[in-house]
């Protein structure tokens, strides 16, 4: 009964934050107007304004959000701690670095911008794997310091590429702001092609719940209630590495909605992740999309990346919850 509400109350967040996002803009909108808008009816220039503009982008906001905390609840369910999430692991940037790398090189095929995201993504989960195995045994620590030594790695090709590259110099703006983290749908296909691969990888996620759940004992107690360890941490990393990869390549940068989100539902749903995957999708959906709101309506009429209104919110979260597990550890 508990759960049947807390995914009622989810989904009703979710219907508010679209009311909400389609109501922000340049253009004052009152809410009947953007109902009767969503519903096909109003005048041509308020269903321009809502059907064309302002829910596409609130579409794409609901599924990166929705995108990043799934993956995040994989990574923290693999690793056994709430720190982990695809920002903080190197994941974001090694996402980041494909898609700009695809730019460098003249490509402009629709499919080849998510396509050099997850190919980074990709290789930036293999790394951070492979740095954080060096010492012999694989552990959060190791796993976020690796994380850390490929994002200042990645930001450093960034920068190289941008610098460089007469390709990326023209679209030198767009490419600062998108690695800000901002979300911009230009054409619906994009969000048809994200809204599969998320989809998708958030089907996997939920069939991957069991496997997550016995984690939680440790890797020697998975291993004898029958889950295949290294195939399951395979599978949760990719998985992890395309869901990434859907929401950079779709809205750039945006760190810390994984990290916050899946911890504060694990009070409110419990620590199953049969139920804790599905919440995170909806909670993460409402969140980011309110946060997009947020970003446009701060400073308005210029717009705020919203990458910076998750950061804002998400690094002091992040810090103290690196305190709190010091802290645990210590004692």
């Amino acid at each position: 009964m508990r759960t049947a509400v807390v995914f009622g109350v989810l989904l009703c967040c979710v219907a508010v934050s679209v009311i909400v996002g389609a109501l922000v803009g340049a253009v004052p909108l009152g809410p009947g107007e953007v109902l009767g808008a969503i519903g096909g009816h109003g005048d041509p220039g308020t269903l321009a304004i809502v059907r064309d503009l302002r829910l596409p982008r609130v579409v794409g906001a609901a599924l990166i959000g929705g995108a990043l905390a799934v993956a995040g609840t994989l990574l923290q369910g693999l690793l056994r701690n709430p720190l982990a999430d695809p920002y903080v692991t190197g994941t974001s940037a090694g996402a980041s670095l494909g898609a700009v790398a695809t730019i460098a090189i003249g490509a402009t095929a629709p499919f080849v911008l998510p396509f050099g995201a997850f190919a980074g993504a990709i290789l930036a989960v293999a790394v951070t794997w492979r740095l954080a195995a060096l010492g012999g045994r694989t552990t959060v620590l190791t796993v976020l310091l690796g994380g850390v030594v490929l994002s200042s790695f990645a930001g450093a090709l960034l920068t190289f590429l941008i610098v460089a590259s007469d390709r990326v110099v023209p679209r030198l703006r767009a490419v600062i702001g998108w690695l800000l983290g901002g979300v911009s749908v230009l054409d619906s296909s994009e969000l048809l092609v994200a809204g599969l691969v998320i989809g998708a990888g958030a089907v996997v996620a939920i069939a991957l719940a069991p496997r997550l759940d016995a984690f939680a004992f440790g890797e020697e107690t998975a291993a004898t209630l029958g889950v295949d360890v290294d195939r399951t941490a395979t599978v949760v990393l990719v998985t992890t590495a395309v869901l990434t990869a859907a929401a950079v390549a779709l809205g750039g940068v945006i760190g810390f909605v994984g990290l916050v989100v899946p911890h504060a539902l694990r009070p409110v749903v419990g620590a199953l992740h049969r139920r804790l995957v599905p919440a995170a999708f909806l909670a993460g959906a409402a969140t980011l999309v309110l946060a997009d709101a947020g970003a446009r309506s701060v400073l308005a009429p210029s717009e705020l990346p919203v990458g910076v209104i998750t950061g804002a919110v998400g690094g002091p979260f992040f810090l103290a919850l690196l305190l709190r597990e010091q802290r645990r550890m210590r004692v």
